[in-house]
């Protein structure tokens, strides 16, 4: 849907044909002409026409203030097209230049969304991915934690087996030591006996 008619549209054919090339004089961009449109130079009127019909066109369609907006993208790029019609009229190498600025632009985007789209496709794979591998990760961490008891288990028995040899290394030396007291008291004893008879043998005789 354009904003304006075709009879007033400019083709990068002609271009070249300005107000400053309707003389007799050579044209510069005869090469590029291909089609031949009654031209008129805008008015006040003619660009305020323009805004109401873009206001209108853009409420028509419904496009999008913000963000990415296909419809907004087209009635504007439909807008800046008769803008440099307009001003080509007047003067065909500022016509030519703008024409060489939009085609930038144009290419630009162009590249702009390729890297665009080859990002998302990027993401999409690393997110593939990241699914495929998730599966062998929840595996791995599994496997983890059940080592992880398995050791746990181990600790503990290890931790029982201490306790146990040295409950028994303290019984052990209980038992050693209650024997060297009772060895130590039949000693005591046996030598005190001895010590008796002996001094009974040494004392002399009584009268």
């Amino acid at each position: 849907m354009q904003l304006f008619h075709p009879e007033n549209t400019l083709t990068r054919g002609n271009y070249g044909s300005s107000k400053s090339q309707q003389g007799n004089r050579k044209q510069p961009y005869s090469g590029l002409q291909a089609h031949h449109f009654p031209l008129r130079p805008a008015t006040r009127l003619d660009v305020l026409n323009l805004q109401e019909q873009l206001d209108s066109k853009l409420q028509q369609r419904q496009a999008r203030e913000t963000g990415i907006c296909p419809v907004r993208r087209e009635l504007y790029a439909q807008v800046f097209d008769e803008l440099i019609r307009q001003v080509t009229v007047e003067c065909g190498e500022r016509g030519l230049l703008l024409l060489r600025i939009r085609d930038e632009i144009r290419m630009t985007l162009s590249a702009y969304q390729t890297l665009y789209e080859s990002s998302i496709a990027f993401g999409m794979r690393k997110a593939l991915q990241a699914e495929a591998g998730k599966g062998d990760m929840v595996n791995e961490i599994d496997g983890l934690k059940q080592e992880n008891a398995d050791l746990q288990s181990e600790v503990q028995k290890l931790k029982a087996k201490c306790e146990e040899i040295e409950q028994r290394e303290k019984e052990r030396r209980a038992t050693e030591q209650r024997k060297h007291e009772e060895e130590l008291q039949f000693l005591k004893r046996t030598n005190q006996q001895l010590k008796t008879q002996l001094e009974s043998i040494l004392a002399p005789p009584k009268k």
